[in-house]
């Protein structure tokens, strides 16, 4: 372990970020006896020994028309880290996603001669790929969770490492569904069904009508189905409640709060909203269709800036369609419930799925945290023996 004083500086905007954060400052104390961390982040990093500049909520701001009325506000707040930083310079500044707030800090920063790093690439690889450069402006070190970006960035010439995903980490490589059925009071004989429609208020309005039509459907076909329907937090349980209630009091459906993992492990199959949850979905080697719908000016303007053939994560990293996506007008109940019937009875297909998920599974599991950890030391040592080297040519 090296004694020498570190200072770190790290920026987390929510509560994804602040899980990566803990891990990365865990593993970087394993290394350093002697570290300093200040920056925002939630309770997982001030456990881990972060000093709070500014409460992380400051930064938890989703969708567009509330970006822009707290816009003032968070470009105050990047001025004011900027410039502390500048003044007070740590040995290296870690932006943990959140890319519109932290490429920009990171810039400046980079600037005035601190190292940076960016961990959790944004999805240059398929949209907006012009961001590349700024990318390359602002960041000495990106940090990927996943090997096709890695592989995107090395063909720009910038410096990354490929870490793996966390969850892939913490996921067991054999998922037990018997015991997580149990504890949901479900019989063993039964076969269940995952419905998660997001945990965005905007996600479950577009689809948890839809997802819930699909299920009432899929009992026509078999009556003996159980559904498990896991809220992301008590503002979607009370809407999820009240619309099961008004709509679809005759379902068999488990309403749980939060719970997702175990929703997904105890699943036959699952219906879920495009994004990270469909990773989640693929450690859990769950057959799976993929939805998402979006209002038809968004849908529109995205569609035309999208390039990747695929949205979910476990087709992008396969390259190829392992899993049924069913995007906007295609995200209906008679396509949803087809494809999921195909999902629960096909048992070649269901035995080829967990092969493939497992394959990618270990590749994803690398030790995240303790990579990424390794992958800033290597930069940090890098800055120093360059700081030397222009110390020594200067005498």
């Amino acid at each position: 372990m090296n004694s020498k004083r570190v200072k770190i500086a790290i920026v987390a905007g929510e509560a994804s970020g602040d899980i990566l954060g803990a891990g990365l400052l865990k593993a970087l104390k394993c290394h350093f006896s002697n570290i300093d961390i200040e920056g925002i982040g939630g309770d997982l990093m001030l456990e881990e020994g972060l000093r709070s500049l500014y409460p992380m909520e400051r930064l938890s701001v989703m969708g567009l028309t509330e970006v822009l009325g707290r816009l003032p506000e968070l470009l105050k707040l990047r001025k004011r880290l900027a410039e502390h930083w500048k003044q007070n310079p740590p040995d290296v500044f870690i932006g943990i996603d959140a890319p519109d707030f932290t490429l920009g800090l990171e810039e400046h920063l980079k600037a005035s001669g601190i190292a940076t790093v960016h961990y959790v690439s944004p999805s240059v690889w398929a949209w907006r790929k012009k961001r590349i450069f700024k990318i390359k402006r602002s960041t000495d070190l990106m940090l990927t969770l996943l090997p096709f970006e890695a592989a995107f960035y090395e063909q720009h010439q910038q410096r990354v490492a490929f870490v793996g995903h966390p969850l892939a980490d913490d996921i067991p490589l054999l998922p037990n569904a018997e015991h997580a059925k149990s504890l949901l009071k479900i019989a063993l004989d039964k076969r269940v069904v995952a419905l998660l429609p997001g945990s965005r208020k905007s996600e479950v309005s577009q689809l948890a009508k839809v997802f819930l039509q699909t299920a009432q459907m899929l009992t026509k076909q078999d009556p003996d189905l159980v559904f498990v329907l896991p809220a992301a937090n008590q503002k979607r349980y009370q809407e999820l409640q009240t619309l099961i209630s008004d709509e679809f009091s005759e379902l068999n459906v488990q309403l749980l709060l939060k719970q997702s993992q175990i929703a997904m492990e105890a699943s036959d199959a699952i219906l879920i909203a495009s994004g990270t949850a469909t990773l989640e979905a693929m450690l859990y080697k769950k057959p799976m269709v993929v939805a998402y719908r979006l209002s038809p000016i968004t849908y529109c303007i995205l569609s035309r800036m999208i390039t990747s053939q695929w949205v979910s994560l476990p087709n992008l990293l396969a390259q190829q369609t392992l899993v049924p996506e069913l995007l906007q007008q295609k995200a209906t109940p008679n396509l949803l419930s087809e494809a999921l019937l195909q999902s629960l009875e096909n048992t070649a297909y269901r035995a080829s799925l967990v092969d493939r998920f497992t394959e990618i599974h270990h590749k994803l599991r690398q030790n995240a945290s303790e990579k990424a950890a390794a992958a800033v030391i290597s930069l940090m040592q890098d800055k120093q023996r360059l700081a030397t080297d222009v110390e020594v040519r200067n005498v």
